[in-house]
């Protein structure tokens, strides 16, 4: 399954609705997804938590105007600007949204329940305050694109000499996506985006698949520790440019909102 962030559903559905192109129930149940329900906590004048549909409409009533992506990891705060404990707790989740327009943010608490198979998924969305500043180290679609190219064919190679199970086709998969034009890729974003978003997007969400299998293809013991090691230090720089891009993608709306 492709990645595809919580916060990145939440961004994207609450971009398209803000800009008047869904309407609020579309929009809710686009970001719900395969979850059982969503509920927002520590909105601005509601005492407790509040369905998503009320959340959105409130978030527009606050002067929220379009909302962020960031996907922090340990070292780097991607899409964040602030306070530490809005950082922390977006770190910890490994997601957020910022929204633009009011100084708030809103990091998910996932808690699963029920059998395999069966499991029931209820995320609760907690607003916390935020600095209104430039998020940090998001780059423009353009250059997610070029960085998504170059690090693809870097990791090929090196997981090609590594041996690694199924680098080869999934590489290949993500470059077929790169070329894609195809209109059945917007589904991949909401209403509103741009083509390139899209396209980036997929290719994010393809490059990060690649790096999930070559993860997965060491466990199990089969793989030595110098080679898994070889494969981390291999890995790391292109997971990096992947979240990079993805946030660049979900993000694409609000930046050309604000070119005008």
């Amino acid at each position: 399954m492709l990645f595809e962030p919580r916060s990145g559903r939440l961004a994207a559905w609450g971009n398209a609705l803000l800009a008047g192109l869904v309407s609020p129930d579309e929009a809710a149940m686009s970001i719900v997804g395969e979850d059982a329900v969503h509920r927002v906590e520590g909105l601005p004048g509601e005492a407790g938590p509040v369905g998503l549909t009320l959340a959105l409409g409130r978030l527009r009533a606050l002067g929220v105007t379009g909302l962020r992506v960031a996907l922090p990891a340990p070292g780097h705060p991607l899409g964040l600007s602030g306070p530490p404990e809005f950082n922390a707790r977006a770190l910890e989740a490994e997601e957020a949204v910022v929204a633009v327009g009011a100084a708030l943010g809103l990091v998910p608490e996932v808690a699963e329940a029920g059998p395999a198979g069966d499991v029931h998924v209820a995320v609760t969305w907690h607003v916390l305050p935020v600095r209104e500043a430039p998020p940090a180290d998001v780059p423009s679609l353009g250059e997610a694109e070029r960085e998504l190219a170059e690090a693809l064919r870097e990791a090929t190679v090196v997981l090609t000499r590594l041996d690694v199970a199924g680098s080869g086709p999934v590489a290949e998969a993500a470059l077929s996506a790169y070329r894609a034009r195809a209109d059945a890729g917007r589904e991949a974003l909401a209403p509103g985006y741009p083509a390139r978003a899209v396209r980036v997007l997929a290719l994010a969400q393809r490059v990060d698949l690649m790096v999930s299998l070559a993860y997965e293809s060491g466990h199990g013991g089969a793989v030595a520790a110098s080679e898994m090691a070889a494969r981390a230090e291999a890995l790391r720089p292109v997971e990096r440019v992947a979240r990079r891009a993805l946030v660049a993608a979900y993000n694409s709306a609000v930046e050309a909102r604000e070119r005008g």
